[in-house]
């Protein structure tokens, strides 16, 4: 009779009935199908496999109660169970998996043949022969005379294979046969009794060989302190040496004069004394009380930050306040900077600057992909193969305790169940925390007070929140177009003339080319792309130099650029369209800057169906949905009939179909296309917009407005719809925006559906 479906587990390990152990468990599939087991109180089947097999339908398995499921340390895979078996095995059946876990339905499963037979009883007399032989050998297995009975030796059987070492387990529990079980019984108690006497044989060998060590211990004390006689320095006093040197509390070196005793306890062949001996050589070569000597002149440190980066006032400026502040206060807390914005902006290169103005060591740590929280904190000192975490380890390589940190891209970090590696950084980044930071390697506090972190990322939105708090945020913009160009002339060109071996005198590329590569060559917010174009110049100069070194003076115009880049990869802006009915352009902002993004909505006859196309993310389509329902309920104010909304569907599509879009400020433009479409009344061509629309008509705030009016500008847009609250953000446009575009601040949708489209 089958019984209800239960989980099953298969195990590489053979467990018997009326077994209670543990099992490593590695596969995340098994982890989340006991965890599930658990969560429902539920017994599993682990069914015994051999290695690299997988269970099958008819194969033998055991109802398992879980006594205990945990995670098993950090450094270290999977989990561990603790289970106890049932009292007899089981046929399983119906495997289905469910995209967690597999479950199964059990039948019996009893053993066969004649318990009572003459084969039988002679196979046991000859076992329990055997068991008497092999106890008087070891002094049994379990420290007590092993006997069973007939009308349950299968069982009985099992209760002691679990304890031969050579037995075949998976043998033994997948025959049912008796007789079978029996002969293979015989077979393993002899192969154990030959075994147990190879053992004592080894044990007295073993034994001799350990003499022969502690001999060479004592020699090789008498030898130490022969050594001391004569005035010879030994390791453990070499130790002690450098450890009163350190800079550091009374505390610390005495738990490193603790390991340096145990070293000298310790014998020579015993694998302690490698891992006490790599932890000494670790803590020594930390800069404790190591600080070089920041520069304090705040005109050198502007000079530097100007020489290295053009633009980010804004940015540089908050830099020469943190540095005032740790002038002005030497035990002031350190500001946790956080550098936020597009890649290729120069987050990283600003870090480097910063230490070359305050004349501090500077090293360099990525997050991208870390998701172990001993990458962080390092592993315990006791297991083979460990060693510090990554801020202890960079603080080592800086050879100082006040370096410039830059964690780099701490936004890209993740995490499962081997711990939050961000929830490890909150000790490191919070000022009041980390003097006394605990690696769990070095087993004593260390002060980071000193270290001034800079964090760097491309958004927020990965970033957890109490992780974020600790740092003060600097958001850095994207570069305008006469920004690349001075970057380019001052900075990448020099470099990739320098880098390549070029000589300048070999070609010349004016201002004017420069403005090309970057208007039809880039589309980005930083300028690494640029930098990449501007090298592929220099390299193909370089290359017609070497094949043709009296080659005369290569002049690079923007008529001839196409011989070095090929192609424009960026089309050309279209500029204003014309006016047109049911299309608005809106402005988006993604990872790479600011760009447009064109609405167009038609309706045909139909039931009130909404149709969105464009690779539409949720919020965009729920911004539709809002502009519709505003307009239904002011439908007479804009001469649109009461029915129009049941007997039309309408069709809402956005171009690049293949570029995912998302995101609330569409809501405004959305809800213009669409009572333009309706009306029939065109829409200025020379108009962009962007503004969260709500269901009462009211137009919210928006981010990304640099990288936004830069686009519109860029696309030769005339006039712009912005919401009122962002108005405060206007002084911190690029000054050619406000020349070329006029603003329009608005706070309900009315007031753009009055001035966008032409009644």
């Amino acid at each position: 009779m089958k019984n209800a479906r239960m989980i099953m587990i298969a195990t590489e390990e053979v467990v018997f009935p009326y077994e209670c152990g543990k099992l490593r468990v590695t596969e995340d599939a098994d982890i989340l199908a006991i965890q599930r087991a658990v969560n429902n109180g539920e017994k599993i089947v682990l069914v015994p496999v051999k290695v690299g097999e997988r269970p099958a339908e008819g194969d033998i398995g055991i109802v398992t109660e879980v006594e205990q499921f945990i995670f098993v340390p950090e450094d270290s895979e999977g989990a561990i169970l603790m289970y106890k078996t049932g009292t007899r095995r089981n046929y399983i059946h119906e495997m289905e998996c469910d995209g967690i876990a597999t479950t199964v339905s059990l039948a019996s499963c009893p053993f066969t043949g004649e318990s009572e037979s003459i084969e039988i009883r002679q196979y046991y007399e000859q076992a329990l022969s055997l068991l008497d032989n092999f106890s008087g050998i070891i002094k049994s297995i379990s420290g007590n005379p092993i006997r069973f009975e007939l009308p349950t030796v299968n069982l009985d059987i099992d209760s002691i294979v679990i304890w031969l070492k050579t037995a075949d387990k998976y043998l033994f529990f997948t025959t049912l046969d008796t007789e079978t079980r029996l002969i293979e019984f015989c077979k393993a108690l002899d192969m154990e009794i030959y075994a147990a006497g190879l053992e004592m044989n080894v044990a007295e060998k073993v034994r001799t060989s350990m003499d022969n060590s502690q001999r060479e211990y004592y020699v090789r004390e008498q030898i130490r302190a022969l050594s001391e006689e004569i005035g010879e320095e030994d390791e453990e006093g070499q130790y002690l040496q450098k450890i009163d040197a350190l800079d550091t509390t009374e505390a610390n070196k005495e738990k490193f004069r603790r390991e340096v005793r145990r070293l000298k306890r310790t014998a020579p062949a015993s694998p302690d004394m490698a891992l006490i001996k790599n932890y000494l050589d670790t803590i020594l070569e930390l800069p404790w009380g190591v600080y070089t000597d920041d520069n304090e002149d705040l005109k050198v440190a502007r000079k530097v930050l100007e020489e290295d980066h053009y633009g980010i006032s804004k940015v540089k400026e908050r830099l020469i306040e943190a540095l005032a502040v740790r002038k002005l206060s030497k035990e002031g807390r350190s500001p946790i900077i956080c550098l936020v914005g597009p890649p290729g902006i120069g987050k990283t290169s600003i870090a480097k600057s910063i230490a070359r103005a305050m004349n501090k060591k500077y090293v360099r740590l990525s997050f991208g992909g870390v998701r172990d929280e001993a990458e962080i904190r390092g592993h315990r000192k006791t297991y083979v193969g460990a060693m510090p975490g990554r801020i202890i380890t960079s603080i080592q390589s800086a050879g100082s305790m006040n370096p410039v940190f830059l964690m780099d891209e701490i936004d890209k970090m993740a995490s499962d169940y081997k711990g939050d590696p961000a929830s490890a950084l909150l000790e490191v980044l919070d000022p009041a925390q980390n003097v006394n930071f605990r690696d769990h390697f070095l087993e004593v506090p260390f002060d980071l007070s000193k270290t001034l972190f800079i964090t760097t990322a491309n958004t927020l939105d990965t970033i957890s929140r109490p992780l974020l708090d600790r740092m003060e945020v600097i958001e850095m913009t994207g570069y305008t177009a006469p920004e690349k160009l001075e970057i380019a002339v001052r900075y990448i060109l020099p470099r990739a003339i320098e880098q390549n071996g070029v000589d300048k005198k070999w070609f010349s590329l004016d201002r004017e080319t420069i403005s090309y590569i970057i208007e039809y060559y880039t589309r980005e917010a930083g300028v690494r792309m640029l930098e990449k174009q501007i090298n592929a110049v220099v390299r193909k100069v370089a290359t017609k130099f070497v094949e043709r070194p009296r080659t005369k003076k290569l002049k690079i115009t923007k008529d001839n650029i196409k011989d070095y880049l090929g192609e424009p990869v960026v089309l050309p802006a279209k500029g204003p369209r014309k006016d047109a009915v049911g299309i608005v352009t809106g402005l988006a902002w993604n990872s790479v800057g600011g760009d447009i993004t064109e609405v167009e909505v038609a309706y045909s006859k139909g039931k009130g169906n909404l149709v969105l196309t464009g690779s539409l993310g949720d919020v965009i389509k729920e911004s539709a949905k809002i502009a519709i329902s505003y307009l239904k309920v002011h439908a007479s104010e804009y001469g649109i009939a009461d029915e129009f909304f049941e007997k039309n569907d309408i069709h809402i599509h956005m171009p690049e179909g293949a570029v995912p879009k998302d995101g609330p400020s569409a809501g405004i433009t959305l809800c213009t296309a669409i009572c333009s479409a309706i009306t029939g009344k065109k829409v200025y061509g020379n108009i962009a917009m962007t503004g969260e629309l709500t269901l009462s008509g009211r137009v919210l705030p928006i981010g990304g407005l640099k990288e936004k009016t830069l686009a519109a500008l860029r696309e030769g847009m005339v006039k712009v719809f912005l919401p009122e609250d962002n108005r405060k953000d206007y002084k911190e446009l690029p000054e050619l925006v406000k020349e070329k575009i006029e603003f329009r601040y608005v706070e309900r949708v009315e007031d753009v559906l009055k001035e966008a489209i032409i009644w």
